[in-house]
């Protein structure tokens, strides 16, 4: 396959994106109606809110901290606007921005005397001029290996893993074959295929890595009386044709591809370098693919089998399916179809070719029925209780 031509953003930092959003990140619940309300006044805008304040304790702390600022550092995007009731929070979260060669601005409820009117107004005259600033920036050809892939899948069913997951695969063996990144994550779904997995690390420590972390999560499933079975394959797979959760893993796994696993790193942790990593996450889809905006991917490939609406505020999600009949009922929700992969028509290798086509067209401006329709946020996950 001929490497295709791809356009982004060059970042300071030698980073790359593939949108140049303004990003308007309210850092804590008081902020996020105001945080919103800025966005809905600044086209176009993306807003992100965390829910949470003060009372995070422990690992759950410096998990949202570290989230914060990667997303006010993502390459994707190119100004941000942070707002919050918390000055401290506030000032760490534009200050890394800034060290991430951002736009920014910062405004403190505190200092307009605590009038959410007031920071409204101020925000949406900050926002407005560095979304015209950044208006002047201009995309520039980059290599394949500029793209960080997250790949997730969701209300699967046999075409899932039968097609559309080994579609990815291949996409994912390209991209790093080139030099680039690609990460999964779902960590209840390499259960019964976690040794396959492990056989790919490129380490011993690595393939041992793996599978204590699938063991702790299966032990924190029974450790808190869940069982597995309807929960994972959830009663929509099951409903969609699945039968166990070995068949579910087996298909989720073959989004990795069939390179050796550089490593494995924790939620939301951003890879130390190239190559194909797995991700020690939660499945359920808006946490996990917030885990790899986090992680700092610039586009993530997201497989359905019966449909799945959601996608990444901060990366274009690129969403897919093997089954034609979802195809056709979910049109405005797909970005791409391999059913005549499915139904023996097509060979998986011109499927693998014009899916990358249509990653090149979407990496370099394109947008997804995700980005039109706004069916996005990001979601961090909660590790323990709050104040």
């Amino acid at each position: 396959m001929t490497e295709p031509a791809i356009t982004g953003f060059l970042r300071p930092d030698g980073r790359v994106g593939l949108r140049n959003h303004l990003l308007v990140l309210a850092v804590n619940g008081l902020s996020v109606p105001t945080g919103r309300r800025i966005a809905a006044m600044v086209h176009p805008s993306i807003a992100i809110g965390m829910p949470y304040g003060s009372g995070l304790l422990g690992h759950d702390r410096a998990v949202h901290q570290a989230a914060l600022e990667a997303m006010a550092g993502h390459p994707n995007v190119g100004a941000v606007l942070v707002v919050g009731a918390d000055p401290p929070k506030v000032a760490a979260v534009g200050e890394a921005a800034a060290f991430a060669g951002k736009r920014v601005e910062a405004i403190a409820l505190d200092d307009c005397d605590h009038d959410a009117l007031v920071m409204t107004d101020r925000g949406v005259r900050a926002a407005a001029a560095m979304l015209k600033a950044i208006s002047d920036d201009r995309r520039v050809p980059v290599p394949l290996s500029s793209l960080s892939l997250g790949l997730e899948c969701g209300r699967s069913d046999p075409s899932s893993g039968l097609v559309a997951n080994p579609l990815v695969g291949r996409i994912a063996d390209l991209v790093v074959g080139a030099g680039g990144t690609a990460m999964i994550g779902e960590t209840t779904e390499w259960l019964g295929a976690e040794h396959l997995l492990a056989r790919r690390a490129a380490t011993p420590e690595v393939a041992r890595a793996i599978l204590d972390a699938a063991r702790a999560r299966e032990t924190l499933a029974v450790g808190n009386g869940l069982d597995l079975t309807g929960n994972n394959p959830s009663r929509t797979n099951i409903d969609a044709g699945l039968s166990s959760i070995e068949e579910k893993s087996l298909g989720a796994v073959a989004k990795s591809g069939s390179g050796p696993i550089a490593g494995l790193i924790g939620y939301g942790a951003r890879p130390p370098g190239a190559g194909l990593w797995v991700m020690d996450a939660p499945a359920y889809a808006p946490e996990s693919i917030t885990g790899f905006a986090l992680a700092q991917a610039n586009l993530c490939l997201f497989t359905t089998g019966v449909g799945n609406s959601y996608t990444s505020a901060l990366m274009p999600t690129i969403k897919l399916t093997g089954n034609s009949r979802t195809a056709d009922r979910l049109h405005e929700q797909l970005d791409f179809e391999a059913g005549d992969v499915f139904r023996g028509r097509e060979r998986i290798e011109h499927a693998a070719d014009r899916l990358m086509a249509t990653i090149a067209r979407i990496a370099s401006g394109s947008l997804t029925w995700g980005e039109i329709l706004g069916d996005h946020d990001e979601v961090v996950s909660r590790f323990g209780p709050a104040l």
